[in-house]
């Protein structure tokens, strides 16, 4: 489960600098392992959910540290391994055993390089989780890091309407693409939710007493909202608010649902929600260092083309987030909302 990233920047350029503590880098990872190590995890498996989860706090997604405080990084206390229960040379599917969405996903973004090292192509598909997978834009950034191509796609409870209701049937079903670059360049990471705001984006609203956009969902009766709260009990709408992004959303929950023998309905309940991640090597279609040289081509073209007034520079799927991150890497600090840095501290015990 994943969000719109962008949808959630918007609603941070409304947060005042009072709002906001700057926090060191090295602080904030310390008081973030040691939130997810109460909940009961290990060393090693802290460290995985920290990465992912600060892989989105750094560049401003909505899948990040709020987790923490709600209820997003909780550890089942009945889960067991992540387990194989179908297998072939190009595929795998895993039984999740309720262990935590990001640590079953991160296992099968494992398998996925390690089938398409091999053959060429790897299809791992997950269910029986029932806790966020983070920021899929993780997975594919390693999935691309490995010098494949990546798709990654996952499913959650009913929290968005299909276009033309508002009742909630489809996760926000995020969508993420990995495409390897020339040595040295960072790979190009599409991660986007098919809906028009994250869920936990609702939460970050409803914990910093902001509202959001007034064209982002419904309330219960179907009615528009800027009230999170109100949110939370009717639907969020898709990303574009129409047809084709409610067709999009359709066509994950399908390739992340029934494909993987996750929950097809009552998905909250059910607890058995689904993921699919598929790694290719670009040598499938020749030789990969051609397929980088028109990659380069096709982005040059991009990036210099002819700008509208008052856009400063065109942005590559990913490049804006990586920027952040650097610079925050770089300066060492990062601003975080001043309740939700609270709620992390006193989840650490602190």
């Amino acid at each position: 489960m994943s969000g719109n990233g962008g949808e959630k920047r918007k609603a941070d350029e409304m947060t005042a600098a009072a709002d906001v503590v700057e926090v060191p880098l090295a602080e904030l990872k310390d008081v973030a392992e040691k939130g997810v190590s109460k909940l009961g995890y290990n060393e090693e498996d802290t460290k995985v959910i920290c990465d992912i989860l600060m892989y989105s706090q750094l560049r401003g997604g909505n899948q990040g540290l709020i987790k923490i405080i709600t209820h997003g990084a909780d550890k089942a206390p009945d889960c067991v391994p992540a387990k194989v229960v179908h297998e072939s040379k190009l595929s795998a599917r895993l039984d999740g055993g309720k262990t935590h969405g990001m640590l079953v996903v991160s296992k099968a973004v494992n398998m996925a390089i390690a089938k398409a090292k091999e053959h060429g192509f790897g299809m791992v598909g997950t269910s029986n989780t029932s806790t966020s997978t983070g920021s899929i834009g993780y997975y594919a950034r390693a999935i691309a890091d490995a010098g494949l191509i990546a798709f990654c796609f996952a499913q959650s409870p009913e929290f968005v309407a299909p276009f033309g209701a508002y009742e909630a049937l489809l996760g926000t079903n995020p969508i993420a693409v990995g495409i390897p670059r020339e040595e040295g360049k960072e790979p190009i990471v599409l991660d986007m939710a098919t809906a028009a705001y994250p869920f936990f984006g609702l939460l970050e609203a409803k914990t910093a007493g902001k509202p959001i956009p007034g064209d982002v969902a419904y309330d219960a009766e179907g009615n528009a909202t800027t009230d999170p709260a109100e949110a939370l009990k009717g639907a969020i709408r898709v990303f574009d608010r129409s047809y084709k992004g409610g067709n999009l959303s359709l066509i994950v929950e399908l390739l992340a649902g029934p494909l993987v023998r996750a929950a097809t309905t009552d998905k909250k309940s059910a607890k058995n929600w689904g993921n699919l991640v598929l790694a290719v090597d670009p040598e499938l279609m020749g030789d990969k260092a051609e397929f980088a040289a028109g990659t380069e081509t096709v982005l040059a073209r991009i990036k210099g083309a002819k700008k509208l007034p008052g856009v400063k520079e065109i942005m590559l799927p990913g490049e804006g987030g990586s920027a952040r991150a650097a610079a925050v890497s770089a300066s060492g600090v990062v601003s975080v909302e001043k309740n939700l840095y609270e709620g992390m501290k006193t989840a650490a015990g602190l």
